[in-house]
């Protein structure tokens, strides 16, 4: 698996003081922001949607792609495609969905992917 689009991500870490009063602080508090229809579990699209809203915000020209255009880039690093970040996002989730029930509940979301 490529890490390098989870290590972009990573590096909104760095932003985290600018939106440290929106993150959420416990798994109860992701799943609610997440869960957009309310049925208490958050499905595939559920989580691809919640955890692409950095990469979204990062790509000021809006043309899905993360790269120079949008602001410094760590030397060497390659530009990260939007399709590219939320295939590894889905891959994530299955890792997540422990169960294998195509939901994540609170548990789950709390427990790094295997």
């Amino acid at each position: 698996m490529n890490r390098r689009p989870f290590a972009l991500l990573a590096g909104l870490v760095f932003l985290a003081p600018a939106f440290a009063q929106d993150f959420p602080r416990t798994p109860a508090e992701y799943l609610r922001r997440m869960d957009a229809n309310g049925d208490g579990r958050i499905d595939e699209t559920e989580y691809v949607r919640y955890m692409s809203q950095g990469f979204l915000r990062m790509d000021v020209n809006g043309d899905g792609v993360l790269d120079a255009n949008d602001g410094p880039m760590r030397p060497g690093a390659r530009p990260v495609h939007l399709d590219e970040f939320q295939r590894n996002l889905i891959h994530q989730f299955h890792k997540l969905d422990r169960n294998h029930d195509g939901f994540l509940g609170a548990k789950e979301l709390a427990q790094p992917p295997q």
